[in-house]
């Protein structure tokens, strides 16, 4: 009984309408729709829909927009790290303003951001005119949409890991030194541990970002079917056909596999937690 009354002191005032807001809120805002999704879904016969996913194009679609996104990902878990690594470690003439440039692809308009990399990197302009020279084209191919992602996913992994490394006390670096462990060895075994539910955290950010990223990548990619289609481009192309079926099939494969793909990020990054050092 003294138990039962203190966990009811230990509840939040408020606990049942506040979380009875909450389910409604995402039920209305995500689960619902999602639902939708795949209720359109069942429209499809189970041949129809595997044909729908199975064809050249839908293929190469998912092909472009998943590994281009991963890849992506990937180089801005690298570069993201090095960028936060000099914004917290050091001091410099213009750290701020530096810091603030960070946040520019998260103001910036999706399709404002497409057309500056267009402009940039087409053969004319200020990047890929020394690009085209050297016999690499970026603008209006598969590698154009690698920098867009690029582009629109490195403030996810910067914002991420940031204010971990900033809780990261410099005299555990030091005691690790004056333990006998080298420069490397304080980086892998020490700083890369504590950092890595946050860097795989942005990296599945970032990821979920470009897979789902639109307006500053139709732009830049050429959008030639089979060569660099993406997803998102492909499903407004059948929605523009009047085929909802078939676009609701590849968004429910976009779906799911963002799902699998976040998940086990998110397992990873439980199993990162339990396995960093106390310090």
């Amino acid at each position: 009984m003294v138990s039962a009354i203190a966990a009811r002191r230990r509840t939040l005032p408020g606990f049942g309408l506040t979380m009875g807001l909450t389910l409604t809120w995402l039920s209305v805002i995500i689960l619902i729709p999602l639902a939708g999704l795949f209720l359109k879904s069942l429209e499809l016969s189970p041949e129809q829909f595997w044909n729908i996913l199975s064809s050249r194009r839908t293929l190469n679609a998912l092909r472009v927009s998943f590994g281009l996104a991963f890849a992506a990902a990937c180089v801005n878990l690298v570069m993201g790290s090095i960028i936060v690594w000099a914004l917290v470690r050091y001091r410099f003439p213009g750290r701020r303003l530096f810091d603030a440039i960070v946040d520019v692809p998260f103001a910036l308009p999706t399709a404002v951001a497409g057309v500056a990399l267009t402009s940039l990197f087409a053969e004319k302009g200020w990047l890929g005119a020394p690009l085209a020279a050297l016999g690499i084209k970026v603008a209006f191919t598969p590698l154009g949409i690698f920098v867009a992602m690029i582009f629109i996913g490195i403030p996810f992994v910067v914002r991420t890991v940031q204010p971990v490394l900033q809780d990261l006390d410099p005299e555990i670096e030091e005691a690790a030194g004056s333990l006998g462990a080298s420069r490397w060895q304080t980086i892998i075994r020490v700083i890369l541990p504590s950092l890595a539910p946050a860097l795989l955290t942005g990296l599945a950010l970032a990821f979920a970002r470009a897979v789902g990223e639109y307006g500053s990548v139709i732009f830049i990619a050429g959008n030639l079917p089979n060569v660099s289609e993406i997803a998102p481009l492909l499903i407004v192309i059948r929605l523009s056909e009047f085929r909802y079926a078939d676009a609701t099939a590849i968004a429910v494969v976009m779906l799911i596999v963002s799902f699998v793909v976040i998940f086990a990020v998110n397992r990873l990054q439980r199993w990162a937690q339990n396995r960093v050092p106390v310090h």
